[in-house]
């Protein structure tokens, strides 16, 4: 299967009486590289996710956005701030002494006053935590790699039509090519009888300055290793994966051949087919940029 590098996808539960939600967006990218947005006090999962996405994901630039409300899950933890309670009895009772006060210090009256109580969130197991995270990041990556697929799969068809018009342009190219060699002959026979008048032609110079010619221009070596590019491409996108690094270097090839072919072009409908062959592979060249 083919899959596209950019995409979306989004997963949400509600596991420990945590709404915990992730969101993966992608672009293209010629490596790999996974970026984290989550709570920090959830921070501690961070490589969890990381790890887990790079077993679903070979390329792309890879943003993973985190939410989680514990609003239900929240509990508080209150404690007696002993050494301010202290303080605060021990000024009192300076107080009272001291003005010789009716002595009312109560439980009521010390824990009016500010500080005395600690209020404190209990922090939850971050092992399960990192597991609920880890099983709604599964979720979005299932999400976000059917989307991959589905894209994957009109870039395979796109590539596979404009490899198919390539062959259609090197057909007619191995067709024109040796008709280039007759059309040089004949125009070398009809120049040396203009210029040598009613001298009688030296075929054998004709035939090996056609020959000379011929070597110069033949493309059999080219369009020969094109169409062995070709079967490679169809192999690459019927085997899968994450090939796309694979078929950037194979475009390579195929420009080279393409160039090479180009140089020797002798007439206007030879460079004209090479002209679009090269358009084709830029475009095979662009949708690659796509493929995971």
């Amino acid at each position: 299967m083919i899959r596209s590098m950019t995409g979306y996808g989004r997963g949400e539960s509600v596991l420990h009486d945590r709404t915990i939600t992730v969101e993966l967006r992608a672009v293209n990218n010629r490596y790999l590289d996974c970026s984290v947005k989550i709570p920090r006090l959830y921070v501690f999962a961070e490589e969890t996710i990381k790890s887990q996405v790079q077993k679903k994901v070979a390329r792309g630039k890879l943003d993973v956005f985190v939410t989680i409300d514990s609003t239900a899950a929240d509990k508080v933890a209150v404690s007696l701030n002993r050494p301010v309670a202290d303080g605060y009895y021990a000024a009192l009772t300076q107080l009272r002494d001291t003005y010789d006060l009716r002595d009312d210090i109560s439980v009521s009256l010390l824990s009016r006053f500010p500080d005395v109580f600690l209020v404190e969130k209990e922090q939850g197991d971050a092992d399960v935590i990192a597991q609920d995270i880890s099983q709604v990041l599964d979720l979005a990556l299932e999400d976000f790699n059917a989307m991959r697929a589905r894209e994957g799969t009109k870039l395979a068809e796109d590539v596979r039509s404009k490899a198919g018009n390539i062959a259609a342009l090197l057909a007619q190219v191995e067709e024109r090519s040796p008709k280039t060699v007759a059309e040089y002959r004949e125009k070398l026979r009809q120049r040396m009888e203009e210029v040598l008048a009613n001298t009688q032609l030296d075929e054998s110079r004709i035939l090996t300055e056609a020959a000379i010619f011929a070597d110069k221009v033949a493309v059999d070596e080219e369009t020969v290793r094109l169409h062995s590019h070709l079967e490679q491409l169809e192999d690459m996108l019927a085997q899968g994966g994450a090939i796309g690094r694979k078929l950037d270097f194979l475009i390579q090839e195929f420009n080279r051949e393409a160039n090479t072919i180009g140089s020797k072009c002798s007439d206007v409908e030879m460079a004209r087919l090479v002209v679009e062959i090269k358009g084709e592979i830029e475009k095979i060249r662009e949708q690659v940029q796509n493929i995971e």
